[in-house]
């Protein structure tokens, strides 16, 4: 039997906890980890050359998060 679920969890770019766009930090919150971390992973991705367009093309399709004040 699979677990019920109260609240859908939802991927959004971080208002508060970004350099650049949020996306990082936004993955961040997502997954409960470092922002650090997922900024240090991306920078493999982007020294192979897919980072750097995955990256922009997550920061045109995410929205920010609402419940984050500017």
């Amino acid at each position: 039997m699979m677990p019920k679920f109260d609240k859908k969890k939802r991927l959004y770019r971080s208002s508060k906890d970004k350099i650049l766009g949020g996306v990082c930090g936004g993955i961040a919150e997502y997954f409960d980890v470092d922002p650090t971390l997922v900024r240090l992973i991306w920078i493999l991705f982007a020294l192979n050359g897919t980072g750097v367009l995955a990256y922009f093309i997550a920061w045109l399709v995410m929205p920010i998060n609402p419940k984050h004040k500017r």
